[in-house]
């Protein structure tokens, strides 16, 4: 009887048309959901004058999503590898478009915070969801090149929402961006249709024809035969009833506090730039139009920065490209703050969004490559969820500062000590305790 590791497979495969259906899948809907979070902070100063809002409650209202990203990543991410992730995806879509869309039919902050808080769930639940599975079907040369391709669609989104906010908000009002979130609902039956499901899902329900299929895609010129049985590498597969403290054993317990601790200060620095950026801009002098105009340049700057740190993990260690990314950000940060020439304040965006935003998308294919294939969308939702408390407390935390008409500079200090301590916490995640290391002694012992 021939057996067939599944993993082993995939990693040494070649990228086909099937991995570009799961690329696809995975940029778009990533685009879509970066649009759904970044909308609130183009759209901000227009609902603050609205509402007759100040800044602090402003900051509550940006984070009421945030909250929802929390608890979305952390329960719908672990809820994917029990139920299947194309359910799950299916439920993420339906819940960030039609409550996003819903957000522009209130008037009040606190139907706004409830309608955000409930789109924020799926928003966060498809984060780690789309992690893992580009990360599992990925060919292991590609993998981290791959994965940060798919969250650059996340800075698309946030380049959408721009420019869409240059046009729709002044002529059409604030609103008119919300709506246009409800439209990618219509693809849902396209995703449940085409998207395949984990294999190691179909491996603990022993989903044999269904895995044949798979495997064939992936590896056109395999012959297999229906005696053909396919397996998997990863043990922790067993143990599958308890996801959570399976983030624990195996001596990866201290590494995913430090995974946790990155998480929350990058996160921190993404979300405090993503609310108030263009906030900040305009108090600097800059009008919206202008304003729009760096968020636009921050996420191509995220973008550049997530595919080239992509790049670089791929030839280099992942965890030392991360500890200098982080540095970089630290250090852009506190320039850009004291910088003053418009050229030159384009520039420190584009680098600040690359070593900020393009961090933190890194560090969810960190995340990815860190744990085993069988809690990955556990790993990575809980590493998300966890780093949401650095996502709502930014949002509220800048907005004090706001409030107090601190120096300019001195806002941008503040988040720039953020991406001192992430570097601090990556440098001490115990690397031999990846899986990617796992895998990679269990082949040279093969050898």
């Amino acid at each position: 009887m021939q057996s067939v590791d599944v993993y082993e497979l995939t990693g040494k495969s070649k990228f086909n048309r099937f991995h570009g259906l799961i690329l696809f899948w995975c940029v778009l809907i990533l685009i879509i959901d970066g649009y759904d979070l970044a909308v609130v902070g183009a759209a901000l100063p227009a609902i603050m004058d609205d509402m007759g809002v100040d800044p602090t409650s402003a900051g509550i209202m940006a984070g009421s999503a945030l909250f929802g990203t929390m608890l979305g990543a952390m329960f719908l991410g672990t809820l994917a590898d029990r139920i299947g992730r194309p359910k799950m995806i299916a439920i993420c879509v339906a819940l960030f478009s039609l409550f996003t869309a819903a957000s522009g039919l209130t008037s009040d902050p606190v139907s706004f915070s409830v309608t955000r808080f409930i789109a924020g769930l799926g928003i966060g639940g498809v984060l780690p969801v789309m992690t893992a599975q580009m990360s599992e079907f990925s060919p292991a040369k590609l993998r981290a090149r791959l994965v940060t391709l798919v969250f650059a669609g996340y800075s698309v989104g946030g380049i959408l929402v721009a420019l869409t906010g240059k046009q729709l908000i002044e002529s059409h009002g604030w609103q008119s961006v919300f709506y246009m979130a409800g439209l990618p609902v219509l693809l849902i039956p396209f995703i449940l249709k085409s998207m395949p499901e984990s294999m190691t899902f179909l491996l603990k329900k022993n989903r044999q024809q269904e895995l044949r299929t798979i495997v064939q895609k992936i590896e056109p010129q395999l012959t297999i035969s229906q005696q053909t049985v396919f397996v998997g590498l990863d043990a922790t597969a067993t143990k599958q009833d308890t996801p959570v403290r399976n983030l624990f054993r195996e001596g990866r317990g201290f590494s995913t506090v430090m995974i946790w601790t990155a998480f929350i200060t990058g996160l921190f620095m993404v979300y405090a730039l993503n609310s108030w950026l263009t906030k900040l801009m305009a108090m600097a002098g800059f009008s919206l139009g202008s304003a729009l105009n760096f968020v636009i340049v921050f996420n191509i700057g995220a973008i550049v920065g997530a595919v080239g740190g992509g790049w670089l993990s791929d030839r280099l260690n992942i965890k030392h490209v991360l500890v200098v990314f982080y540095l970089i950000g630290a250090v852009a940060l506190t320039v850009l703050g004291f910088t003053r020439s418009t050229g030159l304040l384009f520039l420190m965006v584009f680098i600040v969004g690359a070593s900020t935003l393009g961090t933190q998308l890194l560090a969810y294919a960190y995340a990815g490559d860190f744990y085993p294939l069988s809690i990955r969308s556990t790993g990575v939702g809980f590493a998300s969820g966890v780093g949401r408390v650095g996502a709502i407390i930014a949002p509220i935390l800048i907005g004090w500062l706001v409030s107090l008409a601190l120096p300019l500079e001195q806002n941008f200090m503040a988040i720039a000590v953020a991406g001192v301590l992430g570097a601090v916490a990556v440098t001490f995640v115990n690397q031999t305790r990846s899986d990617s290391a796992r895998v990679k002694a269990a082949t040279a012992l093969a050898n």
